[in-house]
This record gives structure tokens, C-alpha cells and sequence, in this order.
């Protein structure tokens, strides 16, 4: 998968540098010839990471563009590998997002560069559309505790979208979310708290106070006030988000059960993850954690449920459902029992159909519309 560089047959002054790190390089990925490295440790980090997902696609974008004598074909040809260029920052940026919800911060770091690098390709090096990787890179280094570079990507994260003034809320509360992260982690909890406020006022500005976008701020929060052992204020916003996620869960299952639902709101890997992430975190307290009561645990273990069915993955929405039943008979008459045996049914069917050989099954099979209502946690 790799061979060594002859420095020879390099253009003049067109060293070639590690994909990674920017050291000079020696060997080079075999399947696509465009992609170079200082030792095979990168190579093979970054094939892990990101580039077995891309390498056919960097082929067109780094090799040199052919002499066109017409106009049209020049547009053609600068049209098409704009297209392929704003793929891969789309592409890189989902995988680092996706690990970075699994706490894999090592291996984001190379997808985090390929979306930087398609980026300032695409937009030159001063755009705001750089500041989505700019954060991706510092919430990877936060991860790993690199500090220093965190702050670096932060500082120029934030120096882009001060000198932007009509800079969107999208990525104001995206700044303000990665800076809360990193006051967190130097302890310094009150700057986190005035970030992370920062956060939910942009985020609920731009999709509503009871979006998953915005309760991802409250999830932050509260693990703030935990750190400041204000156990009543934790609960509250450990209740808020885990309302938020069930709401739009059930919302989303009675959509996908009527063959309503759109693209848009179909959930990529990365926000699989991290509604994956966040719910299980609520769900398994650990020791010292505010405790759960079972209508509470029932509602999350629901919501993982239909998470699950949604992803097509009908044996783990019958483990989580199985969960979610049992805390229902916790509570007496307890709403959530009926759903609950609904969301049972659906994964049986669905596993029923994978196991007779029936890959093109839906995962939630056609059923009578039920109404239900969200769960008022308190």
C-alpha cells in the first residue's frame, strides 16, 4: 500500500510533504499515487482515520489539470472538481465529527485536517467556512489534552468570525460550545458557563429552545453544575435534554412509520453517535451522578430504542426496549408501557424479516399511526 518517493522525478521545488504532519515525505499511498507521508506510522494512521474513505476520490482534485483548449471544457473541468473538492470536506467533516462523539480524538485528527485542507482549497485561507475544522481540530486536541494547539485553532476560529460580521449563528454557537469545552478542561467553570450560555442563546435562535441542536448546550451545562455539586440544577437540565430527545424521537419513528420522513431528517453517523453518546451518558449514571427514576430511565431507554430501530438495527432496539419495558414496570401505569410494546413489536418484525433474508426490509415495518405524547420527566 505504499512505496518510496524518488526525490528525482519531483518537479523542481515541488518537495512533497507528509499528509499529517508537513515534514518532508518519503513514501506514498499505491492506490492513488497523490497522497504522501513521512513514515508509514502516519500512512497508516491516516488510512484508519479517513483516507480509505477518500483515496479514489483525491485522484482528480491533486492531479494536475489537463490542457483544455476550450473555454467550456476548462469550466467543465473546474465545475466538477470544485463539486468533488466540497465532498471531501463534507465527507471528512462528518468522519471527524462521528469519532469525536465516540471519544476517538486521535483518529479525528487526520478527517479534522482533510475538511481544513478541502476548505482552504475551496475558500481560500481567510473564509468563515474554515471555522467548522478550525474546531473539529481544537475539540480533538482538547481530547487528547493538547492544549496549545487547541487554543491556536480556537484563536483563529474566533479572530475569523470577529472580523465577519455577518457570521451566522450556526457557527457562533458552535465556537462558543468548543470554547465551553475547553474552560472545562482548564477548570476555569464560570468562563465555561458564560461560553456555553453564549452557546444555547445562538443554537435556540437558530433552530428553537427545544432542538436537539440547542439541548447539546445543556447537556455541556450541566455537567458544569455537576462539577459544582448543584445537583438540583442538573437534574433539571438532564431532564430537559432527555425530554428534547424523546420528543423528536417519537416524532421521527411516527414519520418514518407513515414513509413521511425526509433526508433532512435522517440522522447522519456523526449525529448517530452523538445522540447515542449523550443518551446512554444519562441512562448509565455513573456512581455519584444525580439518579434516575425509572419513568426517567424509561423514557431514555425508549428513545435508544427507536434510535436504534431508525439506524436499521432492529437487535438493539430490542435490547433497549426490553430495558425500557422493565423500568415501566417500575411505575405504575406507567404511560410509556404501551409505546414501549409498540417500539418491542416493530424490532421483532424487523429482526424477523433480516433473519429470513430480507435485506430490503424496512426496519419499522407499517403500522397503525398511534399517537403519543412526550415525556414530561420530572
Amino acid at each position: 500500500m505504499s512505496a518510496n518517493i524518488n526525490p528525482l522525478a519531483n518537479p523542481k521545488g515541488a518537495n512533497k510533504v507528509c499528509e499529517l504532519c508537513e515534514k518532508p515525505a518519503y513514501i506514498q499511498c499505491t492506490k492513488c499515487f497523490v497522497t504522501f507521508y513521512c513514515g508509514k506510522e502516519h500512512q497508516d494512521d491516516d488510512w484508519v482515520a479517513i483516507h480509505q474513505k477518500v483515496c479514489q476520490l483525491l485522484i482528480p482534485v491533486r492531479t494536475p489539470v489537463p490542457y483544455y483548449t476550450l473555454e467550456a471544457e476548462r469550466e467543465q473541468h473546474y465545475t466538477q472538481i470544485l463539486d468533488r473538492q466540497k465532498l471531501l470536506m463534507e465527507i471528512s467533516q462528518r468522519v471527524a465529527e462521528k469519532k469525536l462523539f465516540e471519544k476517538r480524538h486521535k483518529e479525528s485528527l487526520p478527517a479534522a485536517l482533510l475538511s481544513l485542507h478541502s476548505a482552504m482549497d475551496i475558500y481560500g485561507t481567510s473564509g468563515v467556512q474554515l471555522v467548522p475544522a478550525y474546531l473539529l481540530l481544537a475539540e480533538a486536541n482538547i481530547g487528547l489534552a493538547n492544549l496549545s494547539p487547541a487554543e491556536q485553532y480556537l484563536s483563529w476560529a474566533d479572530w475569523t468570525v470577529v472580523r465577519t460580521p455577518d457570521c451566522g449563528r450556526t457557527v457562533r454557537h458552535k465556537l462558543h460550545r468548543c470554547m465551553g469545552r475547553l474552560f472545562i478542561v482548564k477548570g476555569d467553570l464560570e468562563g465555561a458557563l458564560f461560553h456555553l450560555a453564549n452557546d444555547i442563546y445562538y443554537a435556540s435562535e437558530q433552530y428553537g429552545q427545544d432542538s436537539i441542536v440547542t439541548c447539546g448546550g445543556y447537556y455541556l451545562m450541566a455537567d458544569v453544575f455537576f462539577r459544582q455539586r448543584k445537583m438540583d440544577i442538573v437534574n433539571s437540565l438532564y431532564t430537559e435534554v432527555a425530554n428534547t430527545w424523546h420528543s423528536h424521537l417519537s416524532r421521527l419513528l411516527e414519520k418514518h412509520i407513515e414513509n413521511t420522513i425526509t433526508p433532512e431528517e435522517s440522522f447522519d453517523e456523526a449525529q448517530q453517535a452523538e445522540a447515542d453518546q449523550m443518551l446512554r451518558s444519562l441512562l448509565d449514571v455513573p456512581d455519584g451522578g444525580p439518579k434516575q427514576q425509572p419513568a426517567q430511565s424509561a423514557a431514555l431507554a425508549h428513545s435508544l430504542g427507536i434510535l436504534w430501530l431508525l439506524d436499521g438495527d432492529p437487535e438493539r432496539a430490542l435490547e433497549f426496549g426490553r430495558r425500557a419495558l422493565g423500568y415501566c414496570q417500575m411505575v405504575q401505569d406507567c404511560w410509556l408501557t404501551d409505546p414501549v410494546r409498540r417500539l418491542l413489536h416493530l424490532a421483532e418484525e424487523g429482526l424477523d424479516a433480516a433473519q429470513k433474508g430480507s435485506p430490503d426490509s424496512p426496519p419499522c415495518p407499517s403500522a397503525p399511526p398511534e399517537h403519543q405524547r412526550s415525556a414530561l420527566l420530572s
